[in-house]
């Protein structure tokens, strides 16, 4: 398996500190795009909340629009569970692990 194109090879011995700072800096950390994706997850929820509780109230809310919200809510859920489960197996997968 070779080096996709247009990948440059990285040296990082060739790499200085600033360097190394910089392509951090400009990439998102892993935290920062797991906390967003738990807040949309939670903007899907509460939408989800807010049409489902239109409809009931009678409020103008319709059917397809309501159900649509609660079925992009359940999937939105059970990514962020498989996340989370992917995150703990990755732990207990270092945790195990012997030096």
């Amino acid at each position: 398996m070779g080096i996709p194109l247009g990948v440059p090879p990285v040296n990082p011995a060739s790499l200085n500190q600033q360097q190394v700072s910089q392509i951090t800096d400009s990439q998102p950390q892993f935290i920062d795009t797991l906390k967003q994706t738990l807040q949309q997850a939670q903007q899907i929820q509460t939408e989800a909340d807010q049409k489902v509780s239109s409809l009931v109230t009678g409020q103008g809310g319709d059917v397809q629009s309501a159900m649509i919200a609660v079925e992009k809510a359940n999937l939105s859920f059970d990514m962020v569970m498989e996340v989370r489960n992917k995150i703990v197996s990755a732990y207990q997968d270092v945790y195990n692990m012997q030096f």
